[in-house]
C-alpha cells in the first residue's frame, strides 16, 4: 500500500550519498556549503545557516542521527547540484530497485509542499532500499547505531531518534519519521546470529506504537527464522580436466554462502553433491560442473549450481609433445 513514509524517506537520501562515497565521486572529509534553500528548511533540523560548511561525514551523521532536513538538502545540491536535480536520482535508483509504489517528490519526507501529496512509497519498498544500504554500504552503520553524538566541534548535540538503538538487542539501524499525516514510521534492521533483518512499519499512532511494533516483526522474525551454510565440512573433490593445463578444477557453489530457513527445519538439513565425473578442457571460470541440493524433511530448499572456481587451459600440441618426451626420457632412465 503507498503510503507517505516522512523522513524514512531519507534511506534513500543516505543510500546515494553512501554509493557516492564507496564509489570514490565524493569524500568523507568533502566541505559541502549550506545553500539559502537549505538553511530554510523546517522539521528536524540542525540549523544550518546560509553559508556554513560542513564535511560530508558530520552532514551524513547528523541526516541519519538527528533526521536533519537542512543536511539533506545540503547534500543532495552537492551531489546534483538541486534537489529537483537528486530527487530524479532517487525516483531513477527506486525503478533499478524494483520499488514499484513509489515516488519521491523531495529528499526529506517533509509535507510542507502542495507536490507533497504525491511522494508516496510502501513498506515493502522501503524494506527494499533498506536492505541495498545495509547490505551493500555497511559503513552507514557507524553513524546508525550511534545513540548520542556532536557536531560542530562538540557544540551542537545529536540524540537518535530511533530509540531501538538504546533498547533492542542486536540493533543496527535505520531511519524514523513523522508527521501529521504520515504519522510515526519505521524502517529498523537488527542482527543476530549473523542474520540481520529489516522491518518497516508505516502510519503508527504513537511513537512507542511504531517500535513496539517493529519489535514484534522483528522478535517473530529471530525467533523463526535461521541462517544455515550452504555448504559444511571439507572442500568439494576436484573434477578431474581431460587435456588440461591442470588435472584438475575446485567446484565451488555460486551465490549465496547461506540460506534462511524455518528454524523447525535446522536438525533435518542434508546436503547431496552431483559433479561431472571429468570435463574436457579448456574449462571456464564459473562454468557448471555439478550442482548442490539442500533439503530438510524431504524438501528441497535449493539446488545450487556448482562451478569451476578457477579457468584451466587446454594444452597446446606442443605441451602435448613436451609431455610425450618427458615420458619417453623418464622410461628410458628406468630401464
Amino acid at each position: 500500500q503507498a503510503l507517505e513514509p516522512a523522513s524514512v524517506t531519507k534511506v534513500m537520501t543516505l543510500l546515494l550519498i553512501m554509493e557516492a562515497v564507496d564509489s570514490g565521486k565524493i569524500s568523507w572529509q568533502d566541505t559541502v556549503t549550506a545553500s539559502e534553500a537549505a538553511a530554510a528548511k523546517g522539521g528536524s533540523q540542525v540549523y544550518l545557516k546560509v553559508g556554513e560548511t560542513m564535511s560530508v561525514e558530520e552532514m551524513v551523521k547528523s541526516i541519519t542521527v538527528s533526521s536533519a532536513n537542512d543536511c539533506a538538502c545540503a547534500m543532495a545540491e552537492f551531489l546534483a547540484g538541486s534537489e529537483a536535480g537528486f530527487v530524479e536520482k532517487m525516483n531513477a535508483r527506486a525503478k533499478e530497485l524494483g520499488m514499484e509504489d513509489t515516488h519521491f517528490v523531495n529528499c526529506t519526507g517533509l509535507d510542507d509542499e502542495p507536490s507533497a501529496a504525491e511522494h508516496l512509497t510502501s513498506a515493502y519498498d522501503i524494506a527494499l532500499m533498506s536492505r541495498e544500504l545495509l547490505l551493500h554500504h555497511p559503513d552507514i552503520k557507524k553513524f546508525t547505531t550511534i545513540w548520542m553524538d556532536t557536531v560542530r566541534n562538540g557544540a551542537f548535540g545529536l540524540a537518535n531518534t530511533n530509540k531501538l538503538v538504546r533498547f533492542y538487542e542486536g540493533t543496527t539501524g535505520l531511519k524514523t519519521g513523522y508527521t501529521s499525516s504520515a504519522g510515526h514510521c519505521l524502517s529498523a534492521s537488527a542482527q543476530r546470529d549473523g542474520l540481520e533483518l529489516v522491518a518497516v512499519v508505516l502510519h503508527c499512532a504513537s511513537s512507542p506504537d511504531r517500535f513496539q511494533s517493529a519489535k514484534a516483526l522483528l522478535d517473530y522474525g529471530f525467533a523463526n527464522y535461521a541462517l544455515v551454510p550452504v555448504q559444511e565440512g571439507e572442500p568439494l573433490s576436484p573434477v578431474p580436466v581431460v587435456l588440461g593445463e591442470a588435472g584438475t578444477v575446485q567446484p565451488v557453489p555460486s551465490g549465496e554462502e547461506q540460506l534462511l530457513i524455518d528454524k523447525s527445519l535446522r536438525q533435518s538439513v542434508t546436503r547431496t553433491v552431483e559433479l561431472e565425473p571429468s570435463v574436457q578442457a579448456p574449462v571456464s571460470q564459473g562454468q557448471r560442473l555439478g550442482t548442490l541440493t539442500v533439503q530438510a524433511d524431504g524438501q528441497i530448499l535449493a539446488e545450487i549450481p556448482l562451478v569451476a572456481q578457477e579457468g584451466v587451459a587446454r594444452l597446446t600440441w606442443k605441451d602435448l609433445f613436451a609431455g610425450v618426451l618427458r615420458r619417453i626420457c623418464m622410461a628410458g632412465q628406468v630401464e
